[in-house]
Order: C-alpha cells, then sequence, then structure tokens
C-alpha cells in the first residue's frame, strides 16, 4: 500500500484563534447561501421555491423517481431526463456546482438548516406507544432539568448513572431520578464559554467521556477524558494570547462523593497542546475484550488541516493504548520514533462515537464531516480515514474537501478507508452504541446511532462490513448527546436542550403489557 507523505511544513501557527475561527465559519459565494441562489433562479420555477413543485415539474420532495441521495440528485441534475422535460445541466453548471445544487436539495428535502442547531426546538416526549419495523415501545423520562451541555452517561451496575456535564463536572443519577452533588476532587471544567456570531458555544477545558472499566465490577477503576487547559504555557498559547488545552484521559475510584486513586492513562507533550476549541475535540472511549482502552482526539491543534496527517502531532486520530497506560507492542506505528505510538488510525475530523463490537471483534466510530460526509466507519490499525485530503461532503464555503496540495500532502483515494455507511446530507452524527439488549432481541448487532443536528435516532444494520438496511427510530425528538446500554439491557438516551437536559430510557412494548397488568 502506497503511504502518505507524513511531513510537511506547519503554517497559520500564530493566529489568534477567534480571527481563525471567524474565518473558517464564514460561507462564502458558492457555499450555503450560493447554493440557495443557484436553486432559486436555475430550478424553482420548475419544482418551486421550497421543492414543493410546479405546474411544468415534479415536487422534489416525498419520493424520487431516481433516487434521493445526493451522489443519484447530481447525476438526474446533470444528464437530465429529457422525455419528462428535464434538462441537462452539465454544460450550463460545473460538477462543483451540481454538487452543491445537489446537497441543497437534499438538505432542504429533511429541512436541515445550517444556520440553526436546534439547541432550542421544542423538546417533548411522546407520550404513545412508537412502532418501529422490528420493536415497539416508549420513551420513559429518567432525570429532567439537567444542564444544557452535557456530555455522556455510564449506567452503573446497580442502576444508577454516572453523568458527565462539559463546563460542570461529574454527578450520579440516583435511582429516583436527582441528581447528586458534583464528585469531588475530579478535573477543573471551565464554564468561560462563547459564541461566534450564529455559530456554537466554544470553549477550552471541558469535561467528556466517563467510562467503567469491563472490570470494574472487581477493581471500580472508571475511566474520563477531559480537555487539560493552560495558558501561556506554550510557544501557541503566548504567541495567539489564548488557552490551549488537549484531550487528556485519567483513571479513578468514586468513593462517599469523592473522586480518589487517580491515575493518568494518557497525555500529550504539553508543546502539542492546541488553541482550536473544545468544540470538535472527540474525547470518546471505547475498551475492548484484550485489556485496550480507545479514545478519540479530534481537531485539536491550530487549524482544521494541520497537523491531522502526521504522526508527530496527538489530534485527528483515534488512540490505542493498555488499559494501564503502556503501549502496546502490536501498535501499529508502535516501533516508529518521532511519533504518538498510541496512535491506531488517523485522518480524523470531529469523532462523535467510539464503540468496540464486542461480537465482531471491530472498532467503530462515527465522525462529523463539514457539510454532509458524516460517517460510521469500521477502523483498522493503520488505517487512514482522510481528513483533510477528502471526503464525500464539502467544505463549507462550496468547495471540495482536497487540501492535500496546500499542505504538501501526496495521497491515492485507493489508500483512504471509506465510511461503512455515509451520512449525507449531514444530521450531526453523535454517540452510537452496538446494541446487545435482550429487551430489543430483534436489534441484536444493529448500530443504533443518534444525531444532534436532526434530533433523530437511526438503526443501521450492518453485515459483514455491509449496510443492509436503515431505518429512523426517531425523528425530531431532540439533540442525541450519548447513547448507553445499561447492564440490564435498558437503553439510554442523553438529550441535549438549552431548557434543561434530560435522560430517557426505551420501554419495549413488551414490558409496558406487564407494567400496565401490574397496576391493574
Amino acid at each position: 500500500m502506497k503511504k502518505v507523505n507524513f511531513r510537511y511544513i506547519p503554517c497559520l501557527f500564530t493566529i489568534p484563534v477567534s480571527i481563525l475561527a471567524a474565518s473558517l465559519a464564514s460561507a462564502q459565494p458558492g457555499g450555503i447561501p450560493g447554493s440557495i441562489a443557484m436553486y432559486q433562479e436555475n430550478c424553482a420555477v420548475c419544482h418551486g421555491e421550497n421543492l414543493e413543485g410546479a405546474a411544468q415539474g415534479r415536487p422534489l420532495r416525498g419520493e424520487l423517481l431516481h433516487g434521493d441521495s445526493v451522489s443519484e440528485i447530481a447525476a438526474s441534475i446533470s444528464r437530465g431526463y429529457e422525455s419528462s422535460g428535464m434538462p441537462s445541466w452539465q454544460r450550463s453548471l460545473s460538477d462543483v456546482q451540481i454538487r452543491n445544487l445537489a446537497l441543497y436539495i437534499a438538505e432542504a428535502r429533511i429541512n436541515v438548516d445550517y444556520q440553526t442547531f436546534n439547541y432550542d426546538a421544542p423538546l417533548i416526549i411522546p407520550d404513545d406507544v412508537i412502532a418501529t419495523e422490528l420493536h415497539s415501545f416508549r420513551i420513559e423520562t429518567v432525570a429532567s432539568d439537567l444542564a444544557a451541555a452535557p456530555f455522556s452517561i455510564a449506567p452503573l451496575p446497580d442502576g444508577r448513572l454516572l453523568l458527565t456535564e462539559k463546563k460542570i463536572g461529574v454527578s450520579i443519577i440516583g435511582l429516583d431520578g436527582k441528581q447528586s452533588a458534583l464528585i469531588r476532587g475530579t478535573p477543573q471544567a471551565y464554564d468561560d464559554s462563547f459564541i461566534l456570531s450564529m455559530d456554537q458555544e466554544r470553549g477550552w477545558g471541558w469535561i467528556f467521556d466517563i467510562a467503567l472499566h469491563p472490570d470494574y465490577q472487581e477493581n471500580g477503576w472508571i475511566y474520563l477524558s477531559y480537555s487539560d487547559r493552560c495558558e501561556r504555557c506554550n510557544a501557541l498559547s503566548r504567541a495567539a494570547d489564548s488557552p490551549v488545552s488537549m484531550i487528556k484521559l485519567i483513571r479513578g475510584r468514586i468513593e462517599d462523593g469523592a473522586w480518589i486513586d487517580q491515575q493518568t492513562i494518557w497525555e500529550a507533550d504539553l508543546e502539542h497542546y492546541g488553541n482550536q476549541t473544545d468544540l470538535a475535540a472527540g474525547g470518546r472511549i471505547a475498551f475492548d475484550d484484550g485489556g485496550h482502552v480507545f479514545f478519540s482526539v479530534g481537531v485539536k491543534g491550530v487549524d482544521v488541516s494541520y497537523g491531522i496527517q502526521d504522526l508527530e502531532f496527538p489530534w485527528g486520530k483515534i488512540h490505542r493504548i493498555n488499559d494501564d497506560g503502556s503501549i502496546p507492542a502490536d501498535n501499529p506505528f508502535a516501533d516508529r520514533d518521532n511519533v504518538y505510538r498510541s496512535i491506531y488510525t488517523i485522518g480524523h475530523r470531529s469523532p462523535g462515537g467510539l464503540e468496540f463490537d464486542t461480537q465482531g471483534g471491530g472498532l467503530w466510530g462515527t465522525e462529523h464531516g463539514p457539510r454532509g460526509g458524516d460517517e460510521v466507519n469500521l477502523l483498522l490499525p493503520g488505517g487512514n480515514y482522510g481528513w483533510p485530503l477528502t471526503s464525500l461532503g464539502m467544505n463549507y464555503n462550496g468547495t471540495p474537501v482536497n487540501h492535500g496540495d496546500e499542505l504538501n500532502i501526496a495521497f491515492e483515494l485507493a489508500d483512504i478507508q471509506q465510511p461503512i455507511v455515509d451520512l449525507t446530507p449531514s444530521p450531526a452524527v453523535s454517540s452510537f452504541i452496538i446494541s446487545s439488549s435482550e429487551k430489543f432481541p430483534e436489534w441484536n448487532g444493529d448500530f443504533l446511532v443518534g444525531s444532534l443536528k436532526a434530533r433523530s435516532l437511526y438503526r443501521f444494520q450492518i453485515r459483514n462490513n455491509v449496510l443492509v438496511s436503515r431505518e429512523t427510530l426517531l425523528q425530531d425528538l431532540a439533540r442525541i448527546r450519548d447513547i448507553e446500554q445499561g447492564f440490564n439491557g435498558e437503553i439510554y438516551l442523553l438529550l441535549e436542550h438549552n431548557s434543561g437536559s434530560r435522560i430517557v430510557r426505551l420501554v419495549p412494548e413488551d414490558q409496558i403489557s406487564e407494567q400496565k397488568s401490574v397496576s391493574q
């Protein structure tokens, strides 16, 4: 296999993060506003201003005759169907323009709005039983009135739940749904966040994932990832006059409401702490069945492209270490000098979820693309997952993702691992589980995947590393920040909302019937 050239000259190293982030967030002509204008100018007369159709053209909502994926819509625009009155646009529009136009149509079909993030969309828990292809269930609230920015939950053997809130800390949700006081002694969480224009909240020093060691009932170890923050502690921080931070993995135990016995399992060199905020930091944790712990580090360098393809930098990677922090001898880069030997895979932008398939034996991850290009990936040791060289999505300014030339990186597309599931347009994919719940036996081995912006829960049936079928289980519920399966098979969702986040669980129909019989 031809290897990527991992060495290149760093750039943009001292740009203040506020200027850099504002530049990245802006939409240029040909981007999102350009796509809307292009549709209105060329398509609305036939298909309606809101895709509702017109006298001379079919509606673009509902079922499409020639497929509804971005690639299929782009092909229809390009070649046309003159027999039905649809002209070909391949001579009038460039391939990039057609791709942007297809993206806009696909986004509009599912009501994706890139100017809002649905933190304030109505949060209504349905009372009725929800019927899906394989199981019917209802949603039951476990805890409510939580902070607006939670990140993860971890079910305990006794039915309680550990909870992390990004800007607050760690607490425990009791069997009665009440939240405990903060666990004393965990790392500091910083709440001095800021918002750029119509963008999302950003900051440095947040708390991320919490996970139990597979042998927790014997050893009591709890693993916690967080963004370790400092100021004026390296050259970048001093030059940019901003805080820097980096994902750090620790473990400890909880006793009498306190975090004790803390050990550092992994930390980066201080010189590699970055001034990119924690918005796309990753921070998810997963264990395999062989004594290893995996964790994700997203875009935490100096911009969204620098260093992600370089083994000398920790960000844009999935890491693998032994559960005591030592480096496994069979790691893909364990025999290399001057690299992070914990690196397992490279080329990641914003990892949203991380799980090990104990039945199938593989490591899986979900990841945010830019405008489109959200992914479900099988993570192979040493694999390159493409960012910022290529993506099935587009940059926010409407240009293709292809930063290899500017970074002096030569690559071949055949060397890039492609997603098992492509989620374009982007629902803002988040956490997931690979279900083994006895309460939902027909979902065994299926991926239950949450989303943030789309506020939906998806089920993907993946067999032999191929997507077989997909189903939307819940739609327009709330931003689903985390999904976990409890020791008794209960499936929990952590819902993120500005009015107060909450934890809910899925209750299968047969259990609903049993509860009704008992009450009668």
